[in-house]
This record gives structure tokens, sequence and C-alpha cells, in this order.
């Protein structure tokens, strides 16, 4: 890596001293983490928080965390200029939701097996001689309801997870001010 970004004639300066066409001195807090053969990385993150903003950041942080920071700069930088209302927050929300689709598609597929399973329980008697009608119909009440009684449950869990997913994204759009706002009504506009 050019983490030697000097203003010697030999080396050449870092992204960052190349985009902002200033000389690049051994002091220089851009040259371990923005390397001259990758000016895209200091690029977007000098167009979305500018130059100045990450100097400060970095110089504010102990050595040894300045590698990480600007490797979140860049993710971040990334995300808002795919999405430049909600950046990272806009992809964790997508995620988010996909988890609790999945979660709910997860807790259909459980009732399901329970389904299957109190029918299988209740047919799966072969060579048991046949029960009586008045029996047959007792025991097909009874699975009906701990399969009802199952599904309730089901049904429960599914509502908790939407519902703390739901208020869970409230909150995060809530962060973002208005926009949040706005999104919040949108979102209330959809399920009803």
């Amino acid at each position: 890596m050019a983490g030697s970004g000097s203003g010697t004639g030999s080396s050449s300066p870092c992204a960052s001293c190349k985009l902002l066409r200033r000389r690049c001195t051994q002091e220089c807090v851009f040259a371990p983490y923005f390397p001259p053969e990758d000016p895209h990385k200091f690029a977007i993150v000098h167009k979305v928080f500018g130059a100045s903003n990450v100097s400060k950041m970095l110089q504010e942080l102990p050595a040894h965390q300045r590698a990480d920071a600007v490797s979140s700069l860049v993710y971040e930088a990334n995300a808002r200029m795919r999405d430049p209302v909600y950046g990272c927050v806009g992809a964790i929300s997508y995620l988010q939701q996909q988890v609790s689709q999945l979660q709910v598609q997860l807790a259909l597929a459980q009732a399901e097996i329970l389904c299957v399973q109190m029918n299988h329980k209740g047919n799966g008697h072969p060579a048991a001689a046949p029960a009586s009608a008045k029996q047959q119909l007792q025991q097909q009440r009874q699975m009906d309801g701990e399969v009802y009684h199952s599904l309730l449950l089901q049904n429960g869990l599914m509502m908790n997870t939407l519902n703390s997913t739901a208020v869970h994204q409230q909150q995060m759009l809530g962060n973002l001010g208005s926009a949040g706002s706005t999104a919040i009504m949108l979102q209330d506009a959809c399920h009803e």
C-alpha cells in the first residue's frame, strides 16, 4: 500500500492529495488509507463527507482505529450514493423487512407441519380396530382444537414479530427527521 505517501520526488501522492492537487507530505493523514492506486475510494468519501471533515475525524481518532473508520466512511459514502436519503439505514431497514418476512414464512411452515403431523397422528394407526363414528368425531375435534390452539400461538408469535419489527423500523425512521415522518405515514397508509 502507499502508506508512505511522502512528498519526495520518487513516490506518488496519495489519492487525496492527487485529487485535491496538493503536495503529499509524510504527515498526510490520508496517505495510509487512500492509496494512489484507488482514487475512487477517496473521491466518493470526499464527495459525500468533504475532505476537511474526514481529516478532522481521522485526526481525532487513535491511530489503531483509523483504518476501521475509513472503511466505515467508504461504506456509508457508497450507501449514500445509492440512496441519498437513507444511506445505510435504508439497507438495514430492507434487511430487517426480509428477516420479518422470513420469520412469518417460517411460522407458517411450522404451523403447516404441525397440521400434517396432527392429521397423520389421527390417521396413522392402520392396525388398530376402527373406532366408532362418535369416537372418530371426538378425536377429530380434539385434533382440530390442538391445531387451532397451535395456530393461535403461531399467529401470536407472528404478530409479535411484526409489531416489534414495525416499532423498530419506526424508531429508526423517526431518527431521520421529517423524511422519517413521511416514511412512517406512507408505511401506515400501506398497512391500512
